[in-house]
């Protein structure tokens, strides 16, 4: 893998780029200034967990269902974020749909 301008190797970027979830989505986003592939993982990252995070407080107003739901939810996003951290880790772009295809044309 080659590296990128942080001075890690690309895919462990891309990894760590899904770690703190949107966190750490956005400071590699911010940091990062060469690599497409870091990038792409970052804004993946940031979109997909804000999000899920997002709708997981909306959805914890609403009594029973929400509850339901939102577990749901949790479950959903401990998989995606576990899958998308090994993806990464083998230089794979793989996109949350919707999402990930914004990411990609983000950053090509």
């Amino acid at each position: 893998m080659a590296k990128s301008s942080t001075g890690l190797n690309e895919n462990v970027a891309g990894l760590l780029c899904y770690v703190l979830g949107w966190i750490t989505g956005l400071v590699f986003l911010l940091v990062e200034k060469d690599s497409a592939f870091v990038k792409f993982h970052a804004m993946q990252s940031l979109m997909t967990f804000l999000a899920l995070g997002i709708l997981s407080a909306v959805l914890s107003f609403i009594p029973y269902i929400g509850y339901i739901i939102g577990g749901i939810i949790g479950l959903i996003t401990i998989v995606l974020w576990i899958v998308l951290m090994i993806k990464a880790y083998q230089g794979e772009r793989w996109k949350v749909p919707i999402i990930g295809d914004f990411a990609e044309r983000a950053y090509k």
